[in-house]
């Protein structure tokens, strides 16, 4: 019996590697979270200049949607981190680069490493222009008549989409913009090329330190699936208890 506990000891990670992947797995979880409500943001604003009147506006969110849909995301994160970081004072610099802490309702936080927030600029610029489309399709997918209506009830433009064409836009959308949001997540793996330590990082890590190529890795596709099939879960169950409301 003891063999086989020390057998299976043995082949485990120990605790402090399944420690990093813990902490790397969090960072994940911030990253996307962040990138999803920040990109979600600004892909409404995105779509909402894309179908204005005004045509050099259109046209610029145009030329933003395609450049940022067209370019691969690792090379933008290249870009975020060693391009950009060029064009900050190095007073700045250094001082994005230097741990800082801060303190809110009593908690004490760590202030975000400079690698991470070129991570979540350059995720949440390109995954913004997917989710602009997105949302547009939404729009597109409700009848015109309903706006027609809103407009006849005495709603003005802005009142007519917020209460009459983006709660059924928002029905239409969900489906791709999960499928987007699940997205979020996985590309948030590449931002372990300029330095994010999250999970595929810490696994990477981890199997330096380890050799043990099958547990680390294996562990980190574990915890991936983990939080793919909640999203999942949850759209399902969201899309099950809209259909209930509509019999």
């Amino acid at each position: 019996m003891d063999t086989a506990l020390q057998s299976l000891e043995s082949w485990l990670l120990a605790p402090q590697y399944l420690i990093w992947l813990w902490h790397g797995f969090l960072i994940t979880l911030g990253l996307s979270l962040s990138t999803i409500v920040l990109s979600t943001v600004l892909g409404f604003l995105l779509a909402a200049a894309r179908d204005s009147q005004i045509h050099v506006l259109r046209g610029i969110v145009v030329a933003y949607s395609s450049l940022f849909r067209n370019t691969p995301l690792l090379v933008q994160l290249f870009f975020w981190y060693f391009g950009a970081g060029q064009l900050f004072p190095s007073e700045m610099m250094q001082w994005l680069n230097t741990p800082h802490v801060i303190s809110l309702l009593g908690t004490t936080l760590a202030w975000p490493s400079f690698e991470f927030l070129a991570g979540l600029a350059g995720l949440t610029l390109y995954s913004s222009a997917f989710i602009a489309e997105e949302i547009r399709a939404g729009v597109r997918g409700v009848a015109r008549g309903q706006k027609y209506a809103a407009h006849a009830l005495g709603l003005t433009g802005f009142q007519s989409m917020r209460y009459v064409v983006l709660p059924q836009a928002l029905k239409i959308a969900l489906p791709p913009l999960l499928g987007q949001y699940m997205n979020i997540v996985k590309n948030s793996s590449l931002t372990m090329a300029i330095g994010v330590a999250e999970l595929s990082y810490a696994s990477r890590q981890v199997e330096t330190e380890t050799l043990r190529t099958f547990q680390a890795f294996g562990v980190a596709t574990v915890l991936y699936i983990v939080i793919i099939a909640v999203m999942e879960g949850w759209g399902m169950w969201r899309q099950q208890r809209s259909l209930a409301e509509r019999h």
